[in-house]
């Protein structure tokens, strides 16, 4: 069933299913009430990463205390996402949209990694799970991806699992169509490594080439900045390999 964007959607931490009433948060009452002004009755979609979709109907335990009752399930809860999605910290800015993007488009995990010409950084991890939230409010998203704790490009390598195989953005590529590449992928299990705005470092490039379980890819005839790269890669393999063949 296709997701219904004309009702409000908000993410919610407890169990769902019908007539399990539970309490708003002070948060969700300040939006809900004062700011979208919703009454008695009205109804909303609600979803927790785990029990699908559900219309829940709004009513008043007091004035200032909102019950949130699920009434019918809207979506049932999709299988997760696979892919992992590694990606080097970027500027605030373009690092909240790169997160959205990643979760609009079919990330499981999200892994920040540290690399030697990072430029960004990532002050607080729960910044980044907010993001992932509410983007997944936004565009009808029922699973929430994992956000890890970041690491070491060279720490995460060495322990890598070897049949998750790798898939990276090579800048120095001397090719540029990474479709044939692609096709001759054949593990179901992947991951997808997003470098930094400075690109990786050459000892990094060596590395990656010589594992046996990455595999280097172009990003067409220009350069992109890596917030660009990071939705233009996750869309040729999702498309190609991933999830949406």
């Amino acid at each position: 069933m296709r997701a219904n964007f004309r009702m409000q959607r908000l993410f919610v931490e407890h169990p769902l299913s019908a007539g399990s009433a539970h309490e708003a948060s002070k948060e969700q009452f300040n939006y809900l009430v004062n700011v979208l002004r919703y009454e008695e009755g009205a109804s909303i979609l609600v979803f927790n990463g785990r029990d699908g979709e559900w219309r829940a109907e709004l009513s008043f335990a007091s004035k200032k205390r909102l019950v949130l009752t699920p009434v019918e399930q809207t979506r049932a809860q999709p299988a997760p996402c696979d892919l992992v999605y590694l990606f080097a910290p970027l500027k605030v800015g373009r690092l909240d949209y790169l997160v959205q993007k990643a979760v609009e488009m079919g990330a499981g995990t999200l892994q920040p990694v540290m690399t030697q010409h990072v430029q960004g950084k990532l002050g607080n991890i729960e910044r980044v799970r907010a993001n992932v939230i509410e983007a997944a409010e936004q565009c009808g998203v029922l699973g929430i991806p994992d956000v890890e704790e970041p690491r070491r490009l060279e720490d995460l390598l060495a322990t890598w699992q070897s049949d998750r195989r790798i898939i990276f953005c090579d800048e120095g590529s001397d090719s540029q169509n990474p479709s044939p590449i692609l096709a001759g992928i054949k593990e179901k299990k992947l991951a997808l490594l997003i470098g930094p705005e400075g690109g990786f470092s050459e000892a990094e490039r060596t590395l990656l080439h010589s594992l046996d379980f990455v595999t280097a890819i172009p990003l067409g005839p220009r350069i992109l900045r890596a917030d660009t790269a990071a939705v233009a890669a996750m869309a040729v393999i999702q498309a190609t390999v991933g999830d949406w063949r």
